[in-house]
């Protein structure tokens, strides 16, 4: 083998060897995979709405609905898809893992958009919750997703309450 193959051929193996260890990440765990769930599935809202709402929650999951009842995905299903403008973000302020790994929560603030019955879109603000759990086949879903309408956090006098 002639020195310039033999060399391209270590140069190719040394390149080779830093990239495959470079995409090699540690898997997230606690605080940091919870936060990374709950990103990924404001990520999908923001880009496919109502269908990756649900899509995101346990086959026995449920949805503690603001003033009302309890939808269980069957009933989320069923809901009108959203209109046109209508957005959903939420950030969480606080991420906890369950020390056996397979259950945690988030909490935080969200902002929704929509048309009102007259067509014209207004924001609503609130607190959520969000109760994640690995299901059988390892895939984290929602289990528990909770809301509560509140006053825009711009207007609140008490620092506290937008935390």
């Amino acid at each position: 083998m002639s020195t310039n193959k033999f060399l391209a051929v270590i140069v190719f193996t040394f390149c080779f060897a830093l990239s495959s260890g470079a995409t090699k990440q540690k898997p997230l765990k606690g605080e940091e995979l919870l936060r990374s769930l709950e990103a990924d599935f404001a990520a999908d809202v923001a880009q496919h709405g109502h269908d990756a709402f649900i899509s995101h929650f346990a086959d026995d999951g449920v949805e503690v609905v603001d003033g009302g009842d309890f939808n269980d995905k069957d009933a989320m299903r069923k809901e009108p898809p959203w209109s046109d403008g209508t957005t959903l973000t939420w950030t969480p302020i606080k991420a906890e893992m369950a020390s056996s790994g397979d259950l945690g929560y988030t909490y935080g603030h969200y902002i929704y958009t929509a048309k009102n019955k007259a067509g014209k879109l207004t924001t609503s603000y609130g607190k959520y919750t969000s109760i994640w759990k690995k299901q059988k086949d390892g895939q984290w879903k929602v289990v528990v997703d909770m809301g509560n309408s509140s006053p825009d956090p711009k207007d609140s006098k008490d620092p506290k309450t937008t935390n």
